[in-house]
């Protein structure tokens, strides 16, 4: 059965630390988190162990994997964390064939120097990568360019785009270990909470099941500041536990 996250970014703005933020999330049927920052390392591996809480992965930039590979992977393998996840890549790299195909052997370089240590590199999908070239969307083209970047495939933004996400799901299962359940209303092509858009939670499960997903994980950007969230996260989520 998969296991339970929240990915922190959707409680950036809350005034507590991290530790604390853990805390509270040990407090609810949770089972993990994916980190996106970090603030005093030690404190947060001592709070995961004495809480025994699961970690999915963590968001890090390209630029920072490029730039200071060994520092920011050193940093974060400190807590054990072994995937690695490119959250974002600007709308331009998925202009052309050209562009999106740059940011490929980009994003597989990197892959290649953290499977040497044992690690993974996932992408992290918007909107904007199911613009289509050729009747094929942009992600598609990413991911038969990089064969050794696995997908974190967020629901709510490739429904909001127009895409089928389970049939993503059905498409990339060999890629996804990580999946970000995020809803949407196809109406305003615009994420939503879980369990009050369209995104269909029955399949979602039913995949999840099938292909034997490692990590469903929580994902809602518009109240970070407050841990009404994280609350709505373990509520919304037993659906699948």
């Amino acid at each position: 059965m998969a296991q339970i996250a929240i990915q922190l970014y959707s409680v950036h703005e809350l005034d507590d630390d991290t530790a604390t933020i853990l805390e509270h999330v040990a407090e609810t049927d949770l089972d993990g988190v994916e980190f996106f920052r970090l603030d005093e390392a030690d404190d947060i591996a001592d709070t995961l162990d004495r809480t025994d809480l699961g970690v999915a992965g963590v968001h890090v930039g390209l630029e920072s994997l490029e730039d200071n590979f060994a520092e920011t992977v050193d940093v974060w393998s400190q807590l054990g964390i072994e995937t690695f996840v490119v959250p974002w890549a600007d709308p331009k790299h998925f202009e052309t064939h050209e562009t999106i195909e740059a940011l490929a052997e980009r994003l597989s370089a990197i892959a290649a120097k953290l499977d040497q240590r044992g690690y993974s590199l996932h992408y992290h999908n918007h909107d904007h990568e199911f613009v289509t070239l050729d009747d094929e969307y942009a992600l598609e083209i990413l991911a038969e360019n990089a064969p050794e970047v696995g997908l974190e495939l967020d629901l709510g933004w490739a429904g909001a785009a127009g895409a089928e996400p389970l049939s993503l799901v059905e498409s990339y299962a060999d890629r996804i270990d990580l999946l970000h359940v995020k809803d949407y209303d196809t109406e305003t092509g615009s994420p939503a909470k879980v369990g009050e858009g369209d995104l269909d939670l029955a399949g979602v499960a039913s995949a999840v099941r099938e292909y034997d997903i490692e990590w469903l994980i929580y994902e809602y950007e518009d109240a970070p500041d407050t841990y009404e969230t994280v609350e709505h996260a373990s509520e919304s989520m037993s659906y699948f536990q």
